[in-house]
Order: structure tokens, then C-alpha cells, then sequence
């Protein structure tokens, strides 16, 4: 039961192409947006669908997929956690930001997207 206490599952596309990093210890690192749609009614009737983007970011051997497979458009699935940070921007000011450090993906739909 504990492993349900941080646990994210989204299907969605992936918003751009995916930015690879390659560390000096060789350990690579993917981010890369997703986006998750959402159809619903709106209060006079019509079908609306609202988009939220989420960050992931993806390490080990996970990376290679993402290199190899995942392209703008690509619809994924994912699983991972929710992870809070902070950091200071160019201009000295704290931000904080949420993201998703993905611990498995699925590749789903077309590759030719």
C-alpha cells in the first residue's frame, strides 16, 4: 500500500521534441512535456476539451526509449511520482516547479504522429 501514497498515471502526447542531457559520469537524463486532454460539458451544453501540461523527467535506461521512439505527438503512457523543487532563475528569484520523474513508459498509437 505504500507504493499508491505518490503514484501519477497519465495518457497524453508528448507537447515538443524531447531534451536530451548527457552528464560528464555518462548518466542521461530526458524532459519532456506531456499533455492530458480533457473533454467535459460546459453549463450551456457544448463538449469543451481543456488541455493540462505536465513536466517528466526521465532517467536510466528508460532514456534510450525516449531516444529512440518518442517524437512530437507521440501519444505515451506513464507511470512516476510527483517531485516539488526549487531553483533560482537568471534574475535571482526562488521558483518552484512540479514534475513527474517517470518509472515506466509506454509507447501507444502511431509512431508516425
Amino acid at each position: 500500500m505504500n507504493a499508491l501514497r505518490n503514484k501519477v498515471q497519465l495518457i497524453g502526447n508528448i507537447g515538443q521534441q524531447p531534451d536530451i542531457k548527457t552528464f560528464d559520469n555518462g548518466r542521461k537524463m530526458a524532459r519532456l512535456s506531456l499533455v492530458t486532454n480533457e473533454r467535459r460539458k460546459n453549463a450551456a451544453g457544448e463538449l469543451i476539451t481543456e488541455a493540462t501540461w505536465h513536466t517528466l523527467t526521465v532517467w536510466g535506461n528508460t532514456v534510450r526509449i525516449v531516444e529512440d521512439y518518442v517524437n512530437k505527438g507521440r501519444e505515451i503512457l506513464i507511470e512516476g511520482k510527483l517531485v516539488n523543487r526549487s531553483y533560482v532563475d537568471k534574475d535571482g528569484n526562488k521558483r518552484y516547479t512540479t514534475e513527474i520523474h517517470v518509472n515506466e513508459l509506454l509507447l501507444l498509437g502511431s509512431a508516425n504522429r
